[in-house]
């Protein structure tokens, strides 16, 4: 979990700028983490082992612990964190390799910022954009 919640804040700097690190403990970003282990969470790290074990990215699901709405399950949440410095470098796009092979039976979705330039690797995984609010994408990924 300590892991998750690093790569979590990873996953908030942007161009911009690297935010406080309380943003983590809202609960619109703390639930992709918090009392992790539950059943259904899964994801994968990238270290580099050259140099210390060093933490790259990661990429993780976590089923949206809400109620289910008219009945239907919903889809597993993505959370995707590659290091600044290290992003554009193809890690990114072998994490979601992984994820998606290992997890190829799942609709998977995940919110994301509008301008976020992996929009459009998401959309060479599949995902596809099904709500736009000012600023920020929901995306999903069907089977």
């Amino acid at each position: 979990e300590p892991v998750l919640w690093e790569m979590l804040y990873q996953a908030l700097q942007t161009s911009e700028g690297a935010p406080s690190r309380d943003i983590i403990r809202q609960p619109e970003f703390a639930s992709y983490v918090e009392g992790w282990g539950r059943e259904g969470d899964a994801g994968f790290l990238a270290y580099d082992a050259k140099h210390g074990d060093e933490l790259l990215g990661a990429v993780w699901l976590r089923s949206p612990s809400s109620e289910r709405q008219q009945g239907e399950e919903p889809a597993p949440e993505l959370a995707f964190a590659v290091k600044p410095g290290l992003r554009k470098l193809g890690l990114g796009a072998a994490l979601l390799t992984q994820l998606v092979k290992t997890n190829p039976h799942h609709a998977v979705s995940m919110r994301a910022s509008a301008n976020n330039p992996a929009v459009r690797l998401y959309e060479r995984f599949g995902f596809k954009i099904v709500n736009e609010s000012p600023g920020t994408v929901t995306m999903r990924r069907e089977v």
